[in-house]
């Protein structure tokens, strides 16, 4: 479980088929073979690391259905590990299971974000949502888009600040809404 909260900005050193290499420091500190590391918001696998870097092996269906496969040499990626069960609970509770591809309709410090229909019941008004692995609260709901306030911080910690009309982000919906719609339709 992550909590959208970025640790650092890494970059895309390579990608060679499945393999996607990351430039990384902070987070690969108490990360081992195994280990989850959200990129963009996407929970990956560590698989091999060196000094700076890291690599995962990413799936078909994940390089299709995120923005992960986009990516090219020096993109920069916003990066996080999990929460440690004694470590402070800073965002809100993140899966690293992006539910769709947004598209940025404005930039920061007021990031409007379009994504499709269907998802917006999952978000309320001063509600948690992720972009690109960023813990956020939405406001300004419309039928297809919701805004989120990127304060200059965030703007430079992350790759929100650098996000331009028509990218592509992230987004993954509060995971407490989509339990309680599945509970509440008894199925």
């Amino acid at each position: 479980m992550f909590t959208g909260i970025v640790e650092e900005k890494g970059s895309v050193l390579a990608r060679d088929g499945a393999r996607l290499r990351i430039a990384a420091r902070a987070v690969l500190a108490d990360s081992g073979l195994g280990a989850s590391i959200a990129v963009n918001g996407c929970c990956l696998t560590l698989v091999a690391a060196g000094d700076d870097w890291w690599e995962a092996d990413v799936s078909d269906e994940t390089w299709s259905r995120t923005n992960l496969g986009a990516l090219s040499p020096g993109d920069p990626v916003n990066l996080e590990r999990p929460m440690r069960a004694d470590g402070r609970f800073g965002g809100h509770v993140v899966l690293g299971h992006v539910d769709a591809v947004g598209e940025v309709v404005s930039p920061a410090p007021a990031l409007v974000v379009r994504i499709p229909r269907d998802l917006m019941r999952y978000i309320v008004e001063k509600g948690s949502v992720t972009v690109d692995g960023v813990s956020l609260t939405a406001f300004h709901l419309d039928e297809d888009t919701f805004e989120v306030a990127v304060i200059p911080h965030t703007a430079e910690a992350t790759t929100l600040g650098a996000r331009r009309p028509g990218d592509a982000v992230n987004i993954e919906m509060d995971v407490l809404a989509k339990h309680v719609e599945r509970l509440l339709a008894g199925s």
